[in-house]
C-alpha cells in the first residue's frame, strides 16, 4: 500500500509503473467506493500503460480531510498526487464524481490531461433537492438506508440475479464508506457545475454510460457529449451506472480505442 501526504490529508493511491516510454492512465472513481472498481480494468491494461488509481478524500483508506467537501478540493487532491508522483499528460478515465473531478482536473491543469473519458457521469449531476434528500436519508439512517436503491442504480436487473457474490461485496463497499465521507462528497456533487466550461474541453473526449445506469441516465451523458466540441458518445449494453465492473470488456476496449487514437 502506498500513502502520500496531499493537501493535509493520506492519499492511498497505487501506480503501476510500465516505464517511462508507456502512455499514463489516471482512474477517478465513483461516490461510495474505492479504487479496486478498476480492478477488472487494470489486469487487461498494465502489461500496456501505467496506470494511478487512489482513493478520494473521505474514501477507502485516505483520510477524511474536513468535510463538506467542495469539487475543487477533490480536483486539488488529485492535482497535487499527480505533481507530487511527477506525472503529467495522462488519459484521465472518471466514473461519476470521478467524472467531475477529471472534468475539474482539466479546466484546472490542461497539462496534466491529453483525453478524457468521463464514464456514467455529465457536467452537472442531478440537482439540490435529490442530493439533500439523500443527505438527510443517509444523517438519518446512516448508509444501510440508501444501500438498495444505490445497488439498483449501479447495477442492471441481469447483474443483480446472476451475479449475487460480486453484488453482495459491493453492498460491502458502499455501507462501508465512512458516513461524513459520503455526506462531504455528496455536498460537492450538489454544488460541482462544470455546463459553461465544458465547450472549453479541447482534448480528445469519449462519454460513456451503461445503458441501464439509474444515477445518470443515457440522456444525461449524452447532453454532456453536445457541450464538448469533437466529444464522442459511446453506450455500453448491459450495465448500469458502474460498467468497469459490470461490462469490463467494454470499458477496457473504449480505453484502448482512444489510447491507439492518440
Amino acid at each position: 500500500m502506498k500513502f502520500a501526504m496531499i493537501n493535509g490529508i493520506s492519499i492511498h493511491y497505487q501506480f503501476d509503473d510500465a516505464g517511462a516510454a508507456k502512455p499514463l492512465i489516471v482512474f477517478s472513481n465513483s461516490l461510495a467506493t474505492d479504487f479496486r472498481i478498476w480492478q477488472d480494468c487494470v489486469d487487461d491494461l498494465s502489461a500496456d500503460y501505467s496506470i494511478l488509481r487512489y482513493d478520494k478524500r473521505g474514501h477507502g483508506l485516505s483520510g477524511m480531510g474536513t468535510p463538506p467537501y467542495q469539487i475543487d478540493d477533490n480536483v486539488n487532491d488529485l492535482v497535487a498526487l499527480m505533481d507530487h508522483l511527477g506525472l503529467s499528460g495522462a488519459v484521465v478515465v472518471g466514473l461519476s464524481v470521478g467524472g467531475l473531478i477529471a472534468q475539474g482536473l482539466y479546466h484546472a491543469r490542461p497539462d496534466l490531461a491529453k483525453a478524457l473519458i468521463l464514464c456514467d457521469t455529465a457536467a452537472k449531476i442531478g440537482n439540490a433537492e435529490m442530493w439533500n434528500d439523500r443527505i438527510a436519508i443517509a444523517r438519518d439512517g446512516g448508509l444501510a438506508a440508501l444501500v438498495d436503491a444505490n445497488m439498483q442504480r449501479w447495477f442492471s436487473p441481469a447483474f443483480h440475479a446472476d451475479r449475487a457474490t460480486e453484488l453482495h461485496g459491493y453492498r460491502a463497499m458502499f455501507t462501508r464508506t465512512p458516513l461524513d465521507g459520503y455526506i462531504g462528497t455528496g455536498m460537492a456533487i450538489r454544488d460541482a457545475d462544470f455546463r459553461d466550461q465544458a465547450p472549453n474541453i479541447a482534448v480528445p473526449t469519449v462519454c460513456v454510460v451503461g445503458d441501464q445506469d439509474g444515477a445518470t441516465p443515457p440522456d444525461l451523458v449524452r447532453g454532456t457529449a453536445d457541450m464538448i466540441p469533437g466529444a464522442k458518445f459511446e453506450l455500453v449494453k448491459d450495465a448500469g451506472h458502474i460498467p468497469c465492473a459490470e461490462q469490463p470488456a467494454a470499458i477496457i476496449k473504449i480505453i484502448r480505442d482512444v489510447m491507439a487514437g492518440l
